[in-house]
């Protein structure tokens, strides 16, 4: 039998029918759409989706195999959705067999780390029956061991994270968050770490633009809207807020429409026993955004 003849002798299955019917599809689509902007971001989600996938097929033709490392780290600016994607990640990993759950349980240091002596190793282990079957995500990883402090606890939660992550990696996907900067030194002073996250992803800061569009889709999802002026003040705002402390991208966004909500129910309110029409009810108006202290000179939101 020839070559050709052997290719089509052998069995064959199909990616697209495998991709169909793993339900991933969906998800990635939600991801794109609940997400304004992170091309990267999703690029390299669907990456990873692209090769658990291939995985899964290889095994139909018992293809040797062993389980992915898939533990995570997303570095970037708050607000930047590392938790909603972290969220997504979880949804694909169990729509493809990888974990038993697809939940997501989201932490930081306080979560783990115990305040006295025999108080730490309950708490992580606590938190770890939780996640199992889906994906651990720690935010500020980095705070877990405060290396200045000789009596932190810390460093028990570590050595307890890092025999979990190696010893149940097909049950658990940890992905480990926070600014870019301090989880590059984290990793220096924890190369066990390191040598566990197989995945780094970047979320870059979203553009004024992406942060108006957000704005918007979360005003519409609440029934909202902006009138023109209004939005020619959120656009003025954006910038204005990015150049002042503690922003947090579409964080500081929802906060900041939250206001302008507050606002515009008072002024309502205030402007007496008048037919409220759905127009009204529904659009925001400049002077609610433009009430805020980032227009003036107090720093605030």
């Amino acid at each position: 039998m020839n070559d050709a003849a052997r290719d089509t002798a052998a069995p064959t299955v199909s990616l697209a029918a495998e991709y169909a019917a793993s339900g991933v599809g969906p998800v990635l689509q939600q991801l794109d759409d609940e997400l304004v902007g992170l091309a990267p971001v999703k690029q390299r989600i669907r990456e990873i989706a692209a090769l658990l996938l291939v995985d899964r097929v290889r095994a139909k033709f018992g293809l040797a195999s062993e389980p992915p490392t898939l533990h995570m780290s997303f570095t970037g600016n708050p607000g930047t959705g590392k938790t909603t994607v972290a969220r997504r990640m979880a949804e694909i990993l169990f729509k493809l067999g990888y974990v038993r759950r697809g939940h997501l349980v989201a932490v930081t240091r306080d979560d783990l780390v115990g305040q006295y002596i025999g108080h730490t190793a309950p708490k992580t282990k606590e938190v770890l029956k939780k996640a199992m079957g889906g994906v651990l995500f720690i935010d500020e990883a980095y705070y877990l061991y405060r290396q200045e402090n000789e009596r932190d606890y810390g460093q028990e939660s570590i050595e307890i994270l890092l025999q979990v992550m190696e010893n149940n990696r097909d049950d658990l996907v940890v992905i480990l968050a926070g600014y870019a900067d301090k989880m590059d030194q984290f990793f220096r002073s924890n190369p066990g770490f390191r040598s566990r996250v197989a995945h780094h992803i970047d979320f870059p800061d979203y553009t004024d633009a992406n942060l108006l569009e957000i704005g918007e889709k979360m005003l519409a999802g609440l029934s909202y809207r902006l009138s023109e002026s209004a939005r020619a003040a959120l656009t003025q705002y954006i910038p204005a807020r990015r150049a002042q402390p503690l922003f947090a991208n579409a964080r500081s966004i929802r906060n900041a429409l939250d206001r302008a909500r507050l606002r515009q129910a008072n002024r309502l309110f205030s402007e007496g026993d008048q037919a409220l029409t759905l127009e009204r009810l529904t659009t925001i108006e400049e002077a609610d955004i433009r009430a805020s202290r980032v227009f003036g000179q107090s720093p605030g939101a």
